[in-house]
């Protein structure tokens, strides 16, 4: 296939080094023209994703239209917070039926729209996909076993996505529930950045597996009451990239959390991470979906109390703690 992918930061240049070891014809595009000078002459995103390699055979470009002509699949790697100007930005070169893949995590937050949305939104004519999972590029990188997960609105579109980035190392599961995958995946940011709040503040393993198991649940509740299915939750897409984010070094999310529980700002996280910190953007639209949707999010709640209101880490613990009192299951 003849594939294109847009964003040329971590997970952007590690999809594009895995899709040329599948014998894909791949180009990498980048908005920035020094970023993409600086990998055309080192091959190697040297400051995002250093030690991989970029093959020779890959075309690094500043030529959007370029890029997206004649394709057979466009993956989208921009952060979510450029989703949506990048989606613009691509429409007037998007053929009828063209594919497109999210791979991006993340609401946005001023109309609560997840990724794909937002795609379809700005481009009316293309089978927009999503693929997600636990997933750190550090990793898919130096071909490292990972698992998942090619949502789609129809099963045909899923398996193209499935077959494309299918490989020894990388195996790709498919499912419909699109609203599910990408839920999962922009609310676990969230969670995550409650998970390195808790190691900076010295908390132990009970902690974080507390976090993690209320978490899921939190996740859960908000995403079947918007449509989403319960075992995509169980799946890929909810624990198992909210296990790897909320536990990995890798995780930008889970280390800006770690510095603010060491004191330091929100900002201040953002800025020593130096990659941006998607749980920051999708903490606001995580509660206001919460509020439209009456759903309790109590950790979300105060994630956002300490990235937005100025309370100290340590004094949200006991708001969490010393809730009213209730039950795990139902009687």
């Amino acid at each position: 296939m003849k594939v294109s992918v847009l964003g040329a930061g971590s997970w952007g240049t590690a999809l594009a080094v895995l899709l040329c070891e599948n014998e894909h014809e791949v180009t990498l595009w980048s908005i920035d023209k020094q970023e993409v000078a600086m990998i055309d002459e080192k091959r190697e995103q040297v400051e995002k994703l250093p030690g991989v390699r970029i093959p020779d055979r890959i075309a690094v470009t500043n030529d959007l239209e370029g890029s997206i002509a004649e394709r057979d699949l466009l993956i989208l790697a921009v952060p979510s917070i450029f989703v949506r100007s990048t989606s613009r930005m691509m429409a007037p070169y998007v053929e009828d039926g063209q594919m497109i893949v999210n791979v991006a995590k993340g609401i946005e937050e001023s109309t609560l729209m997840n990724m794909t949305e937002v795609i379809e939104d700005e481009i009316h004519n293309a089978r927009v996909g999503v693929l997600s999972g636990p997933s750190h590029a550090e990793e898919v990188g130096r071909r490292i076993p990972t698992t998942v997960v090619a949502g789609a609105h129809d099963r045909e579109t899923a398996e193209v996505i499935q077959d494309a980035f299918m490989n020894s190392f990388f195996r790709v599961y498919t499912s419909p529930d699109m609203v599910g995958i990408e839920l999962g995946a922009a609310l676990k940011n969230v969670i995550a950045l409650a998970a390195g709040i808790v190691d900076g503040l010295g908390f132990g393993d009970n902690t974080k597996a507390a976090l993690i198991t209320r978490g899921i649940a939190e996740i859960t509740r908000l995403g079947t009451a918007m449509g989403g299915r319960v075992e995509t939750f169980a799946g890929l897409s909810g624990i198992g990239d909210l296990i790897v984010t909320c536990t990995s070094t890798h995780s930008r999310n889970h280390n800006a959390g770690y510095l603010i529980g060491q004191g330091k700002s929100c900002q201040e996280a953002m800025d020593q991470v130096k990659m941006v910190v998607e749980g920051v953007y999708s903490a606001k639209a995580a509660l206001a979906l919460a509020e439209k949707y009456q759903v309790e999010v109590p950790i979300t709640e105060q994630i956002n109390r300490v990235l937005f209101d100025g309370v100290p880490a340590m004094d949200a613990v006991p708001s969490l703690l010393l809730r009213n009192r209730t039950a795990e299951s139902e009687w």
